[in-house]
């Protein structure tokens, strides 16, 4: 009796895994269309960083089969086909790949191209908080698993919560420049990275009417006079050295988080390594003088 109850059991798993990964789905992207697949991808390609690591993230890295060159997180993804960047999609390559669906950037130069060959393509390109966490529901929803997205987010959420919870009170409030390019652009308080600053308990130089990732007067940093300064480290080392900027007073005492090359890659991504971002800030904060 036992032993055919769980045969029974067995059979109706089985049944109800084969009947959910060929449910459909349908997900609405950044561009306002609604994309169906007559059942969860199987075989994915990614053209943006965050993309590719919220794939991975929800538990689905095995199903990518290609990626943009720059996607490098986690450790099994530079081992897949490189397929060029937003401006140069090596578009034979991935119809070549026979992919389910491609995400991409709205910023993607070859998504018509890409549809105009018969691929389903869907649109993400996440800037601010709010944006990545719609962008990893879609991504949940597409892979037939929305509960890993609200899962995931809520991880999230509290590292980000544990973070803020480190960051020394004596700073709270405190302006930051965080640059995001030497030319110089910053992140803006309205970026996803602006906003994680602002969960952090910190102030923006940059007004909000400015945008998300504002190019800059350096005189207007100079003016600023923020009294924290973050970037990428081979940026900052440069700093003291560009007109003006040797007046800084978080140059000239050290309120400074230089972030390597990776570590970087991390902050600037806005995917699901946001938490962890957060606690990179925090541990920087906690560190200066």
């Amino acid at each position: 009796m036992n032993r055919g109850r769980g045969r029974w059991w067995l059979v109706l798993w089985l049944a109800l895994a084969v009947g959910f990964a060929r449910a459909e789905v349908s997900v609405r992207d950044d561009r306002g269309a609604t994309v169906k697949l007559a059942a969860p991808p199987q075989r994915i390609v990614t053209l943006l960083p965050s993309l590719t690591e919220t794939v991975c993230a929800l538990g689905f890295c095995e199903r990518l089969v290609g990626t943009d060159r720059y996607s490098n997180w986690p450790a099994s993804v530079p081992a897949l086909p490189k397929l060029g960047g937003m401006d140069d999609t090596q578009v034979e390559r991935v119809v070549a790949l026979r992919p389910d669906v491609v995400l991409a950037a709205r910023s993607t130069r070859a998504v018509e191209r890409l549809e105009s060959l018969g691929l389903t393509v869907v649109v993400l390109e996440p800037r601010s908080q709010a944006e990545a966490r719609r962008t990893v529901a879609t991504i949940a929803t597409l892979m037939g698993r929305p509960e890993q997205g609200a899962v995931l987010w809520a991880r999230i959420d509290q590292q980000v919560q544990r973070a803020a919870a480190r960051v020394p009170a004596a700073l709270r409030g405190r302006k930051v420049y965080f640059e995001v390019d030497s030319a110089p652009y910053a992140a803006g308080s309205t970026s996803f990275l602006g906003e994680l600053l602002t969960q952090l308990g910190l102030g923006n130089i940059v007004p909000p009417a400015l945008g998300p990732f504002p190019k800059l007067n350096p005189e207007f940093i100079v003016k600023a006079q923020p009294d924290l300064v973050m970037a990428v480290d081979r940026n900052l080392r440069d700093m003291p050295r560009r007109p003006g900027w040797s007046t800084l007073k978080a140059l000239q005492t050290g309120r400074t988080c230089a972030f390597d090359a990776t570590r970087y890659e991390m902050l600037v991504r806005p995917g699901p390594r946001l938490g962890e971002a957060a606690e990179l800030v925090a541990d920087c904060l906690q560190a200066l003088p």
